[in-house]
């Protein structure tokens, strides 16, 4: 069979790094991706990564330390954070950034001023530096592999950086329309099209050339290494050998509904990733005893359903992140309860759909509702109606608050009393229910003309028509799998290391445990540890023995 000196299952961030990074200590290596595109859920993503200590940082004159990354992680952890994993992330990261800029296409820049997700907490930051994007990349420069990259159905081809856009500035400044036109004709991509395209072209300039519609279907293994992995290719089943290691970045679970079912700690019906992200390598690790960790949890995302699909025949979810924290609108359950700060980080978010009622033994606060106003409409618009324009046909509408909470089912006496409680605390500034607009964060993605004041989010629920959307449980994907050592090596249930075998991404038991540390903590963990496993692979592989 054919043979490699290290072999990577999957083409997101965190396994397009490991093979850079694997090639570059001198192994021969091979990609794997199990879709017809390559890219991954970070393809579909904002292309963010968080890392903290990165020298942008101390460029801008912007204070951090691994001291004050490893405090602000741990304040975080409610003992589901590894000390080891997470001194890991945050002594490599750093040296990845600059390794990956003085060697590959991709560059980064600091997305000015964005906070971390819980700035309040220990050493947090609350005026940004920790989270990074890679500007505008011309696709034009990836030759036949041009569109080849898969496009996601929320951000597309983005030919904006995160940093021009809502979501990643608390005042967007408008882009020239020639501009952007000027972008679309040369086929410059920002956001997770950008970090894809790099990491893509950084494999190509090196020889290395993903095969696509290539399914690993089954770890092989002798004496207790793994030594290759059975692959279903477009030219039938094929075994593939591999000296150093096999390192799987197939990414998460959550399109696997048994698996769901089975493992996450509450509801989730609404995934907003790539379709292929159906456990895969979790499987392939189990069967050779992996041990697992981090299962019942997942990159938490608050998802509207737009009528339709996305173009897979998948139902659309629309990613609710900012509309969350404009003023006038709150949600409620089913009671006409709010029942969280509505402005929270969309991972912290997913715990509030996960509260059970035992006395009715039912989820508390699903399903749920976002309720706002016409003059929530009339300046910010929704989702796919732009400011002053009709909301769209789905979405429900009454002249009162009592009509609308008939036409939901929602007990109508409380909306009618939640929203006057809550039109109280606007008028005088503070929100003592849930805390909502006392967080830095709560007003980064609010009102942009209240930039850091609580006004920036908190605004009182008046003017009719009324309008409501459900609300339904999402993820970015699954943060459970098999754990790994500091060096990206799989574990067995005895805590050992399984030589040969490695992980990275969302396939991995996630070194953030429950929570996400600021913009961009997904794909960043994803990276380092591909970083650390190509690297160490690529060790094994020149050494001929196992380390």
């Amino acid at each position: 069979m054919n043979a490699y000196d290290v072999i990577v299952l999957g083409t997101g961030g965190a396994g397009l790094t490991a093979a850079i990074k694997a090639h570059d200590e001198g192994a021969k290596v091979a990609v794997f991706e199990k879709a017809e595109r390559v890219g991954g859920t970070t393809a579909w993503s904002g292309g963010m990564i968080w890392i903290p200590n990165n020298h942008h940082m101390e460029e801008l004159g912007i204070d951090d330390s691994r001291e004050d990354a490893l405090t602000y992680l741990m304040s975080l952890s409610h003992g589901l954070i590894d000390p080891e994993l997470a001194a890991a992330f945050v002594d490599t990261g750093p040296e990845m950034v600059s390794w990956l800029e003085a060697n590959t296409p991709a560059k980064f820049d600091i997305v000015e001023g964005f906070p971390d997700y819980h700035p309040e907490f220990p050493c947090g930051k609350t005026e940004g530096g920790r989270s990074l994007e890679c500007p505008l990349f011309p696709f034009t420069e990836l030759g036949d592999w041009q569109h080849r990259v898969s496009v996601g159905y929320n951000y597309g081809t983005a030919p904006v950086t995160m940093a021009e856009s809502p979501l990643g500035t608390a005042v967007p400044k408008p882009i020239d329309l020639d501009e952007i036109k000027r972008r679309a004709a040369a086929d410059e991509r920002g956001c997770g099209q950008s970090l894809i395209g790099r990491l893509l072209k950084g494999c190509l300039d090196r020889g290395i050339k993903p095969l696509t519609n290539a399914r690993a279907v089954e770890l092989i293994t002798a004496e207790g290494r793994v030594t290759g992995v059975r692959i279903e290719g477009p030219d039938g089943v094929m075994d593939v050998g591999a000296r150093g290691g096999v390192i799987l970045a197939t990414g998460g679970f959550e399109w696997d509904a048994a698996m769901v079912r089975a493992f996450l700690r509450g509801p989730m019906t609404s995934p907003v990733s790539v379709p292929t992200n159906t456990g895969d390598g979790l499987k392939m690790a189990m069967r050779i005893g992996a041990g697992l960790g981090n299962m019942r949890e997942g990159w938490w995302m608050p998802a509207v359903e737009i009528p339709g699909d996305r173009g897979d025949g998948r139902p659309h979810q629309h990613l609710f992140a900012a509309e969350r924290a404009r003023p006038r609108s709150i949600m409620v359950n089913r009671r006409g309860k709010r029942f969280t700060n509505e402005a929270a980080n969309y991972n912290a978010f997913g715990a509030a759909f996960h509260e059970q009622d035992v006395a009715r033994f039912e989820y508390a606060n699903l399903p749920c509702w976002f309720i706002f106003d016409q003059a929530h409409l009339d300046r910010y618009g929704f989702i796919n109606s732009a400011p002053g324009e009709p909301a769209a046909d789905w979405v429900s509408r009454a002249a009162t608050l009592r009509e609308l909470a008939a036409d939901l089912g929602i007990e109508a006496d409380a909306l009618e009393a939640t929203v006057e409680r809550w039109n109280g605390h606007c008028a005088t500034g503070e929100d003592p229910d849930f805390k909502r607009g006392s967080s830095v964060h709560d007003t980064w993605w609010g009102d942009p003309a209240c930039k850091g004041r609580p006004e920036a989010t908190l605004g009182p629920i008046e003017q009719g028509p009324f309008y409501a959307v459900e609300v339904r449980s999402g993820v970015l994907g699954t943060k459970g799998g098999p754990q790994t050592d500091t060096r990206g090596q799989v574990m067995n249930v005895d805590g050992d290391p399984i030589p040969g075998l490695y992980a990275a991404g969302n396939v991995m038991a996630s070194v953030m445990g429950m929570t996400y540390g600021g913009a961009g903590g997904t794909i960043a963990p994803g990276m380092v540890f591909g970083y650390l496993a190509g690297r160490h692979a690529a060790e094994v592989a020149r050494s001929g023995r196992n380390l």
